[in-house]
């Protein structure tokens, strides 16, 4: 199938915008940007449909925050009759280094509650994941505050360069299939 749903996750709303937890919303956005794609409000989601080589990668922004992302994810793959290994989450992850990327091609939700919710919703743990780190310097009890707080000076002077290799992931993903994507970008 010539059809791929990459769902980024983050929170809707502006004092989300600049968080960590809403890097999966910001490698969409930069997808989009990269492919002269724009969003634009669909049910349960914002919505970017992007044509590479005769693929579509439709992307998708949840708007029913994080925890609910599973209803924007299944609604859309059903809609669009996309099947579960072509679907690609993008979220963050505080067990990797900053900007450190990791596809996989299902596992665990890892205690991410968007995964959660969508391992539940979808009745399958066996969908691609794309992790973008985001460390975890953080003092203990404060991990709320880390993952909703916004990128320091040193993150946010890197992150072009990230979000680039992130777009060159996502390509890879739905050109050349999961495994070159894995070999060729994890832990980069």
């Amino acid at each position: 199938m010539n059809k791929f749903l990459i769902v980024g996750l983050g929170n809707i709303g502006a004092e989300y915008a600049e968080t960590r937890h809403n890097i999966g919303f910001k490698v969409v956005d930069a997808f989009a940007a990269a492919h002269g794609g724009s969003f634009s409000s669909d049910k349960l989601a914002s919505r970017c449909e992007v044509r590479i080589k005769g693929r579509t990668f439709i992307l998708l922004k949840p708007t029913t925050y994080m925890n609910l992302s599973g209803k924007a994810v299944r609604y859309h793959a059903n809609a669009e009759k996309i099947s579960p290994e072509n679907i690609l989450v993008v979220c963050d992850d505080l067990a990797l280094p900053f900007g450190t990327l990791r596809i996989k091609s299902k596992g665990s939700d890892g205690g991410h509650n968007g995964l959660k919710n969508i391992n539940e919703l979808l009745g399958t743990q066996n969908y691609p994941r794309f992790r973008f780190g985001i460390s975890s310097d953080f003092a203990r009890g404060h991990q709320v505050d880390y993952v909703l707080g916004e990128w320091n000076v040193e993150e946010c002077e890197k992150m072009g360069e990230r979000l680039e290799k992130a777009v060159a992931a996502i390509e890879t993903f739905g050109l050349a299939g999961i495994n070159n994507a894995m070999n060729t970008f994890n832990g980069k």
